[in-house]
């Protein structure tokens, strides 16, 4: 048997600062931001509660038009893979540098959300839905007209 592997990302958290996208010079986009994501921990030695926060830095290829709505503060859902590249710095000594591929970014939170306010872009993205689209799935079964509508349920679906 093959062995496999998972290397999958999830993450939801606020931008740090507004997305960054530079073009190859074969033209092809690449959008760099931060994303902080926070945990709540409990301190051994006094017993209190306290505020963590991990910072991501995220890659988004070809994903120009979705750049402009990436602003500081504004919440986003983010799912893709860990890379880790290598490069030698101006002294020669070699660093590496993980980040996050993204493969899908949704916005979320309502109009206003963040510190952009309630621009009038951010309130046209809303109307026409997600600007990053999920891939296609395959159409939900439809009940015949005898039969209830469980909502798509089909009878693969149920465990037993």
């Amino acid at each position: 048997m093959a062995s496999r592997s998972v290397n999958k990302v999830i993450l939801i958290g606020h931008l740090g600062k507004d997305a960054e996208t530079r073009f190859t010079t074969s033209g092809v986009s690449m959008s760099r931001f931060t994303l902080a994501t926070n945990r709540r921990v409990k301190d051994n030695q006094t017993g209190e509660w306290k505020d963590e926060t991990d910072w991501h830095n995220v890659v988004a290829w070809r994903q120009e038009n979705l750049a402009q709505y990436l602003t500081k503060g504004k919440q986003i859902y983010v799912e893709g893979r860990l890379q880790t590249r290598s490069y030698e710095d101006k002294d020669g000594v070699k660093k590496y540098s993980t980040e996050v591929v993204a493969e899908e970014i949704f916005l979320l939170g309502g109009r206003g959300e963040g510190t952009g306010g309630a621009d009038s872009s951010w309130g046209e993205a809303s109307q026409r839905g997600p600007v990053s689209q999920p891939r296609p799935r395959s159409a939900p079964a439809v009940a015949p007209a005898n039969e209830p509508d469980f909502g798509g349920i089909s009878d693969d679906d149920v465990p037993f």
